[in-house]
C-alpha cells in the first residue's frame, strides 16, 4: 500500500474568521469553502505564539517557543533566535522515512545574514537570509525559499546556491507554479510538500488588482470591537499610533480580503492538480496559518496578543474519505500540528515533542479534553535591553494564556519592566468580540480562573518557563 503524500499549505497572518464558510468576515473563498465541505475544520485552532517565527518553529517541531528557542521573530539585533540544527522537525522525520521533501515560500526561521556581515554575498537585507544546503534545511530535498521579505509583487528566492532569483510575479501565484512543478516531478514517488505563502501578511497594497476589484463597491460591516483611533501594534507598545478614517478602513479590509481571495484562487489550482493526477485521495492535505491579524480590533494592528483575531487560525485537514468531515470545536494548538500529522501518516513521533496527538479526533470524531497554552515574549531590542538593565530576562515577562472551547484566561506582565500584572478571563461564547472580560483581582475568588492558573503554573514548571505569576 502506497504511503500517503502530504501537502501542507499555510499562509501568513491569515485569521480564522477570514474564510467564507466561517460566515464571519465578508471574504470570497469558493475553493476553500468547497474543500472544507469534504474535509474537517477545527473551529478552535490557535497559534501557540501569535508571531511569524515562533509559531512556524512550533508547527514544525511540536515544541513550545520557550523550548525550541525561537521566542521572537528571527531579526536584526537578536543573534540567538533561529531554528537550531539539532531540532527535530516535521521535515526531518519525513526525510528519514523515505519522502521526497519540498519547501517553497517563506521560511523566516534562520538568522538574518546581516547580523553576521554587512554585505552578504546572497544579497539578503534586513531580516532576510539565504539558508544553505545542509542541516539548517532540516531534511528538505527541494528548496525554493527566502527568509523574510515582504515585496509580494516582486519576490525573490534562493535554491541551492547564493544567487538570488528575482521574480516579477505575485508571490502566491509564483510559489504555486513551483508547487505544481514539484508535484508533477514527484507524482510517482511519496512526496511531502510544505508551501508557505506570505500574503495576506502586510503590506496590503501589494495584491493583484483583479482580486481587489472583486470587492470594489462593497461596503463591509465593521466588527463592534474595531476602533479606528490611537491604534498600535500591541498592548503597551511605544511605537507610533495610527488613525484611520472609515473609508480608509474599508480599503484596508478590501485589500486584506483580496489577498485571501488570491490565496483561495491558488489553493484551488493545487486541488485541481491533485485531482488531475489522481493524487487527491492519496494525499493528506492541510491548510492553515501561522497566526491571525487584528485589523484594528481592540485598537490593535497586526498580531502578538491573545485576542481571537490574533491567535485564531484556520486549520482544515483531509485525506480522501479516511477522516471525518465537517467542523469540530475541539481545541487544536500550533504545538499539536506536527505530532498529529505524523501520527496520521503512520510515522514515529519524536520523543522531543511537547504537543498532543489529535489523531482520534480526526479519524473518529472523538471528544478530546484539550486546551491550548499560548505565550508571547518582549522581543523588540529596546525592550530586551530594558530588562537586562535591571538584571532581569525578557523571557520571564510578556503574557501567558490558556484557551479551551469556551474561555481564554490571560496573565499579562507586559513588554516593559514597570508594567505590573493583569489577569483577564474571557467568555468567548457569550462575548465573542472579547469586550467584557472579568478582571481577576484575586484568583482564589474565581474557580475557572484558579483552575486555569493552576494549569499554567504546571506548564511553566514542566517547561522551565520563568514567567512571574
Amino acid at each position: 500500500m502506497r504511503k500517503p503524500n502530504l501537502l501542507f499549505v499555510f499562509a501568513d497572518q491569515w485569521r480564522r474568521d477570514a474564510v467564507g464558510f466561517m460566515e464571519k468576515d465578508e471574504v470570497i473563498t469558493p475553493n476553500i469553502d468547497t474543500f472544507a465541505k469534504d474535509a474537517l475544520s477545527f473551529d478552535n485552532a490557535v497559534s501557540a505564539c501569535p508571531l511569524c517565527s515562533p509559531n512556524r518553529a512550533t508547527m514544525f517541531t511540536g515544541k513550545y517557543p520557550i523550548s525550541h528557542g525561537v521566542w521572537t521573530n528571527c531579526k536584526n539585533g537578536v543573534n540567538e533566535v533561529y531554528l537550531k540544527e539539532n531540532e527535530i522537525t516535521l521535515m526531518d522525520v519525513l526525510k528519514d522515512n523515505g519522502y521526497k521533501v519540498g519547501y517553497i515560500g517563506k521560511w523566516h526561521l534562520d538568522l538574518p545574514e546581516t547580523n553576521l556581515t554587512e554585505n552578504p554575498v546572497s544579497g539578503a537585507k534586513d531580516w532576510d537570509a539565504y539558508t544553505p544546503p545542509g542541516k539548517r534545511r532540516h531534511g528538505v530535498d527541494y528548496w525554493y525559499s527566502y527568509g523574510a521579505y515582504d515585496h509580494h509583487l516582486k519576490p525573490h528566492y534562493w535554491h541551492d546556491d547564493e544567487k538570488m532569483i528575482n521574480i516579477d510575479q505575485w508571490s502566491v501565484e509564483h510559489e504555486t507554479d513551483k508547487a505544481l512543478e514539484f508535484i508533477d516531478s514527484n507524482k510517482e514517488n511519496s512526496f511531502a510538500l510544505i508551501l508557505s505563502w506570505n500574503p495576506p501578511h502586510t503590506p496590503l497594497d501589494l495584491v493583484p488588482d483583479g482580486y481587489v476589484e472583486m470587492y470594489r463597491g462593497k461596503k463591509f460591516k465593521v466588527n463592534e470591537n474595531v476602533l479606528l483611533t490611537d491604534i498600535t501594534d500591541h498592548t503597551g507598545s511605544v511605537n507610533p499610533r495610527l488613525n484611520f478614517t472609515d473609508e480608509e478602513y474599508q480599503e484596508i479590509m478590501r485589500k486584506y480580503f483580496a489577498a485571501v481571495t488570491g490565496v483561495d484562487d491558488n489553493f484551488g489550482r493545487l486541488i485541481a492538480k491533485l485531482k488531475e493526477d489522481n493524487l487527491y485521495d492519496d494525499t493528506i492535505i492541510v491548510l492553515t496559518a501561522d497566526h491571525g491579524e487584528l485589523l484594528c480590533a481592540h485598537r490593535l494592528w497586526s498580531k502578538h496578543v491573545w485576542y481571537e483575531e490574533s491567535v485564531g487560525v484556520p486549520f482544515i485537514i483531509k485525506y480522501g474519505d479516511r477522516f471525518i468531515k465537517g467542523r469540530t470545536d475541539n481545541v487544536l494548538n500550533g504545538v499539536d500540528i506536527m505530532p498529529t500529522v505524523l501520527s496520521l501518516m503512520g510515522l514515529p513521533i519524536p520523543n522531543t515533542v511537547e504537543g498532543k496527538d489529535l489523531k482520534e479526533v480526526i479519524l473518529n470524531g472523538n471528544k478530546e479534553e484539550n486546551y491550548a497554552i499560548m505565550s508571547a515574549y518582549p522581543g523588540q531590542v529596546r525592550a530586551i535591553k530594558s530588562f537586562e538593565e535591571i538584571g532581569e530576562t525578557n523571557l520571564d515577562y510578556g503574557w501567558r494564556a490558556i484557551r479551551d472551547e469556551k474561555y481564554t484566561y490571560v496573565i499579562n506582565r507586559g513588554y516593559s519592566p514597570e508594567h505590573g500584572v493583569e489577569r483577564f478571563l474571557y467568555d468567548n461564547i457569550n462575548d465573542p468580540y472579547q469586550q467584557n472580560p472579568i478582571v481577576i483581582k484575586n484568583v482564589e475568588d474565581n474557580k475557572i480562573a484558579l483552575d486555569f492558573e493552576t494549569k499554567l503554573k504546571e506548564w511553566a514548571k514542566k517547561y522551565n518557563d520563568g514567567f512571574k505569576f
